[in-house]
């Protein structure tokens, strides 16, 4: 996780061909990030639940309302992955750096 606080957050313009160099297409390499972007979600937010757990149970919002007592240590680390980037800014990264192992699977015709 902390190396994916230095990724840069801001918009700025991308080479089209930075991001075909490997596929060959647009298209694949747009599939490739949108995989590894939900890969990379579904670790945070795997994660951060493990983080919430250690401090008790998580109130959902089928849970009383009433009963909900505030926890700064579960807000802490709450506002911590808010401000992490986003996981398809960091599967974006991951693709054009190269950290991403392409299996072509033969069978599909795209």
């Amino acid at each position: 996780m902390n190396n994916r606080r230095f990724i840069e957050q801001n918009i700025r313009p991308l080479d089209l061909t930075e991001l075909t160099k490997r596929t060959g297409n647009i298209y694949k390499a747009l599939v490739i990030t949108g995989k590894r972007a939900n890969i990379i979600s579904k670790q945070l937010k795997k994660e951060l639940r493990a983080q919430l757990d250690e401090f008790g149970p998580v109130v959902t919002a089928g849970d009383a309302m009433d009963e909900v007592i505030e926890n700064r240590e579960q807000i802490e680390v709450s506002r911590l992955y808010e401000q992490l980037p986003k996981p398809s800014l960091i599967a974006l990264n991951d693709f054009l750096n190269d950290k991403i192992k392409i299996v072509r699977d033969e069978s599909l015709d795209f």
